[in-house]
């Protein structure tokens, strides 16, 4: 055994102490010359292998709590969405509207206000469409595969689509230094700069992605809730309206 000289050993106590109190004042991690130390090692890769690893962790994940703006088509849609293999539910805000979203497996229903009814036909203004407006008031509407609303809409409740076009960052990859998102240390990369995108990817357990900006304005996303169980419930019968072949057109 090597003994550690006097001297040393007070050198290397008053460096804890100060280490200590950088960290109580600043939030850091510490003084540590290697920001990567006790994480998950993906800090260390190419921004390349990071997203490459960060997408396996996500499509590997049962669940995923995903909530934020995204931009499409020139539209804006607020999303609070759960999701996991076989569906998912939340809700989603458009253009002042608010409506719920489930999926059970192939099953898609909607559930809105009688006023979010009225405005997709365009006949609110009539006592015959108020009065079917309000059988839908509140109601889990099924929507039928065939819709041109099936396709937009179980898109915000496949997990598996979403994740696929959301964590493609575009252009040149590149990191971005070291950061934190809800307490949770991250690595960032960046596709042109940022222009192209900017994914946090935590440094702590799996890589998840946990938050992102996309491309152009095309709004930010943030993850959580990986792994975490939860329970997708069939609608009662009272709750249920099958509108038939069509939903009112938007």
């Amino acid at each position: 055994m090597t003994a550690i000289p006097q001297g040393r050993t007070r050198r290397t106590g008053l460096l804890g102490a100060m280490c200590a109190l950088v960290v109580t004042g600043t939030g850091l991690t510490g003084c540590s010359e290697d920001p990567d130390a006790g994480t998950n090692g993906v800090g260390k890769l190419s921004a390349e292998q990071i997203q490459t690893k960060t997408k396996a962790a996500a499509q590997s994940a049962d669940t995923v709590r995903l909530s934020g703006n995204v931009v499409t088509s020139g539209r804006t849609y607020k999303l609070d969405m759960r999701l996991k293999s076989d569906g998912g539910s939340g809700s989603v805000t458009s253009e002042g509207a608010t409506f719920r979203l489930l999926r059970i497996g192939e099953q898609l229903y909607l559930k809105a206000d009688a006023e979010f009814w009225g405005q997709q036909d365009g006949k609110g203004d009539s006592g015959a469409d108020t009065a079917a407006a309000d059988k839908l008031d509140d109601k889990f509407v099924k929507v039928p595969q065939g819709d041109p609303s099936y396709k937009k809409f179980s898109g915000f409740t496949d997990k598996d689509v979403l994740l696929a076009g959301l964590l493609t960052l575009h252009g040149e990859l590149s990191t971005d230094g070291h950061h934190e998102q809800s307490g949770v240390r991250t690595i960032r990369i960046t596709g042109d700069d940022g222009s192209g995108g900017k994914l946090d990817v935590s440094l702590e357990g799996q890589p998840y992605p946990l938050r992102l900006e996309r491309a152009g304005g095309a709004g930010t996303l943030t993850f959580s809730g990986w792994g975490t169980s939860f329970t997708l419930e069939k609608p009662d019968k009272d709750e249920t309206v099958d509108y038939g072949k069509q939903l009112p057109t938007s």
